[in-house]
Formats: structure tokens, C-alpha cells, sequence
């Protein structure tokens, strides 16, 4: 997708995410080479419900959900781009690019939504009905349309129809 911007096309790129949900088994600061990232960076071990282990790297530019403080022993589930560079070790290792402590009720979904409020999968519509809060990452109201970004979306309840529809609690524009 591109839109004009100034006296050129910009390119947004369209997000493909995975996630991993699981419990949090170990949280330390990371290092950078050889130094360590003055507490800044964090490394998380998340154990999945298979007995599988995923590391995260978590940096100031993750968005974690309601502003949570993540802890071990806490369930969480942790998204990352499907087509960002990842070192070919094990376990695998991603970048954070959001996290969401686990909590009844409440669903999370992040993804692409088109013009229409559609996600990418096709499996969540949103219906904004003017009480939905939209912000961004650092907790700014959003001046513009949530449509054609890569959204964190919060929401309590859906329909059964496919694709779901819900009026979601809070839309967070990931800019």
C-alpha cells in the first residue's frame, strides 16, 4: 500500500504476525555484544503449552498490552513479524513486537486491517461506534483512521459469525 506523502510515495508495510502463548520462565537483561543494554532490553524465555521454549528480546519499542509489568511464572502470548530477520538457532528467537499478559476476558488480536476494519487472517471485524479508544504505542490519541495499519486490538467479546465481529475496548495504531 502506498499513499502520497510530501513529494514521494511512502510504502506502509503491511505486518504479518505470529505468536507464541505461554508461560514466562525467565526475564533477565540482554546484552548487546558485549556489554549489557543498561536494563533497557530485556530477554524473555516463554515455555508454549507443548513443553516448546521461544526467546524474546524485548526492547522499549515493544508495545505490551494495558502497560502490564510482566513477571515469571505469568501466562502471556508475545507477536512477532513472520518475515523479520531471525538468527537460525534453538531455541528460536524473535523480536518482540507486542505482549499481553493473560487475562479473563479479554481476547487480543494484532494484525493488517483494511479500509473496511477487516484483519488480514479474515477471522475479526471491527465496528467503531465512536467510543473506542484509539492510540498509539506511547498512549497518544490517534489523529486519523485505524484503517490500513497494523492494529493491536483489545476486545471482551465477539459474534459468532465469520468473520467475527466486535466493537472493540481499545485499538492501539502500531505507527
Amino acid at each position: 500500500m502506498d499513499f502520497q506523502f510530501g513529494d514521494g510515495n511512502v510504502s506502509v508495510r503491511r505486518g504479518r504476525f505470529g505468536a507464541v502463548t505461554g508461560l514466562i520462565v525467565d526475564l533477565m537483561p540482554a546484552r548487546m555484544g558485549s556489554r549489557r543494554a543498561e536494563g533497557c532490553v530485556i530477554f524473555v524465555t516463554v515455555e508454549d503449552e507443548e513443553g516448546n521454549t521461544v526467546n524474546f528480546i524485548m526492547s522499549p519499542a515493544t508495545y505490551v498490552a494495558d502497560f502490564d509489568t510482566l513477571s515469571v511464572g505469568m501466562n502471556g502470548t508475545f507477536w512477532y513479524e513472520l518475515d523479520a530477520p531471525a538468527p537460525l538457532i534453538y531455541p528460536p528467537q524473535y523480536n518482540a513486537v507486542v505482549a499481553a499478559k493473560e487475562k479473563r476476558g479479554r481476547m487480543v488480536d494484532v494484525d493488517y486491517y483494511d479500509a473496511g476494519l477487516l484483519n488480514e487472517a479474515h477471522t475479526l471485524q471491527l465496528n467503531l461506534d465512536g467510543s473506542v479508544e484509539v492510540r498509539t504505542t506511547n498512549n497518544q490519541l490517534f489523529q486519523g483512521s485505524p484503517a490500513g495499519h497494523n492494529l493491536v486490538v483489545e476486545y471482551d467479546s465477539s459474534t459468532r459469525s465469520i468473520p467475527a465481529q466486535t466493537t472493540p475496548k481499545r485499538i492501539v495504531v502500531l505507527c
